[in-house]
């Protein structure tokens, strides 16, 4: 063991004797684990921090606009609202397989796995 493991160990020891860990947040809860086992390994990191600043991938983003969108095409009663509407969508989409194929996610299985579990859940 190197001497920055021995001393962090140590002071872990030291701080659980003294009570310090005591009155943590969430003691006796079980841990909130996300599943990122679809998402590819070198976005998962990416993705985490994001998501803990509050910020969602541009993919996501435009497929909740897209699912919004169709909401609207699929209430909207005036013909012309409803081409309108209809444009938009094909823009959003046009613009999210753009993305997905720039990222050369779409080609990739764990996108595939990825990409039926975000449809679910969108």
């Amino acid at each position: 063991m190197d001497f920055a493991f021995m001393m962090a160990e140590q002071r872990i020891k030291d701080a659980i004797q003294k009570g310090d860990l005591d009155h943590l947040p969430g003691k006796g809860k079980p841990l909130e684990l996300e599943d990122l086992s679809t998402v590819p390994q070198e976005l998962r990191m990416g993705y985490k921090i994001l998501k803990n600043a509050g910020y969602v991938p541009e993919e996501v983003q435009l497929k909740k606009e897209m699912m919004s969108i169709q909401d609207l095409i699929d209430l909207c009663q005036d013909p012309a609202e409803k081409e309108t509407l209809k444009k938009k969508w094909t823009e959003k989409s046009l613009r999210f397989n753009s993305l997905m194929e720039k990222r050369k996610m779409s080609s990739s299985s764990a996108f595939g796995a990825y990409r039926d579990k975000f449809h679910k859940k969108f």
